[in-house]
C-alpha cells in the first residue's frame, strides 16, 4: 500500500540509531525527505548510509532517498531550535514530526537523586513540549501534519526498575492526548506510540542492567521477559518503523489521539 508520503518533509529526532533510525528509514523507504537529529555527526553519517543502503532502489521514489541530518541534543533548548530551522532549511516545509529521545537513566525510587529526576524531565517530556512548540509554525502550514510521540508500554503497566521511564512518559501521552484534541480542528493529527521489548541498544542496556542486579546474564533475562511476550520473542526495530510511518502518513487520516501499542500482545489490559 502506497502510504501517501511521497515527497512528504519529516524530521525524527534520535534518528541515529534505534527506534528513531528504523522510523526514518520507513519514511525514506516510502519516499519522504527526512532530517534525522543525534548528538553525534560520525553517527548520523553512518545512518545515512545505512538508510541508502536499505533502502536503495527499492523504495517508493527510484531516486535515492533524501535523507539531511542535524546534530543536536533534544534536551538542549537551542538545539532544538536549530535542527527545526535545519529542517526548514533542507527542505523548504514540515509535515511530519516524531518526538523520540533515549530513554531517562534506569533506577528505583530510592536509588534516584533529585538531579536526575530533572534531567529525566528535561529529556523525555520538555524536549516533547519544546520540539512541538518549534515546529508548529511550519506544521500549520501543512496540509498533512501529523506529530508522533514515542513513549513506551511502562505508560500502561510500570516496569520494574524504570521509575523516571514510568512516571514522566504517562506526562508526554497527557499532552499528545491533549494537543489531538487542540490542534485536530487545524488538521494536525497527534498520536503516541508505545513499543515494547524491541531489540535495540537501549534494551540491550537494560538487561546489561537487570543482569548485573540479579548476578544472572543477559540472555537470562531476556529470556525471562519473552516468556510474558505472547508473541514469544522480542520486537524488531522494522517493525516498529512500518506502525510510526503509517500512524504519520495521510494513510492514517482519520486516526488522532492513539495510543498504539507495538509489544507483540505483552501487555494484557483491556484500555
Amino acid at each position: 500500500m502506497d502510504l501517501g508520503l511521497r515527497d512528504k518533509i519529516a524530521l525524527v529526532t534520535a534518528g541515529s540509531a534505534g527506534l528513531g533510525l528504523a522510523a526514518a528509514t520507513e519514511l525514506a523507504r516510502e519516499g519522504a525527505k527526512v532530517m534525522i537529529n543525534g548528538r553525534h555527526q560520525d553517527r548520523l553519517d553512518a545512518a545515512v548510509a545505512q538508510i541508502r543502503a536499505e533502502v536503495g532502489e527499492g523504495g517508493i521514489v527510484s531516486t535515492t532517498p533524501v535523507v539531511a541530518t542535524a546534530v543536536g541534543d533534544v534536551a538542549v533548548p537551542a538545539d532544538v531550535e536549530r535542527m527545526v530551522q535545519a529542517t526548514i532549511d533542507a527542505f523548504g516545509g514540515l509535515d511530519i514530526l516524531i518526538t523520540n529521545a533515549g530513554g531517562p537513566p534506569k533506577g528505583t525510587f530510592v536509588t534516584t537523586d533529585l538531579d536526575a529526576w530533572q534531567t529525566g524531565v528535561d529529556l523525555t517530556l520538555m524536549s516533547v513540549v519544546r520540539l512541538v512548540h518549534a515546529a508548529l509554525p511550519h506544521l500549520r502550514q501543512s496540509d498533512a501534519a501529523s506529530i508522533l510521540t514515542v513513549t513506551s508500554i511502562s505508560v500502561k503497566e510500570p516496569i520494574d526498575n524504570l521509575l523516571l521511564s514510568n512516571v514522566i512518559r504517562p506526562a508526554v501521552v497527557g499532552l499528545t492526548k491533549s494537543l489531538s484534541k487542540e490542534l485536530g480542528g487545524e488538521g494536525i493529527r497527534v498520536n503516541s506510540i508505545l513499543p515494547g521489548w524491541t531489540k535495540t541498544e537501549r534494551i540491550d542496556y537494560i538487561l546489561n542492567f537487570l543482569a548485573e542486579e540479579k548476578g544472572t546474564t543477559p540472555e537470562i533475562e531476556e529470556a525471562n521477559i519473552v516468556a510474558n511476550v505472547p508473541s514469544g520473542r522480542m520486537g524488531r526495530p522494522d517493525e516498529f518503523g512500518r506502525v510510526a510511518a503509517f500512524l504519520v502518513s495521510p494513510a492514517a487520516s482519520y486516526v488522532s489521539g492513539m495510543m498504539m501499542l507495538v509489544d507483540g500482545g505483552a501487555y494484557v489490559g483491556l484500555m
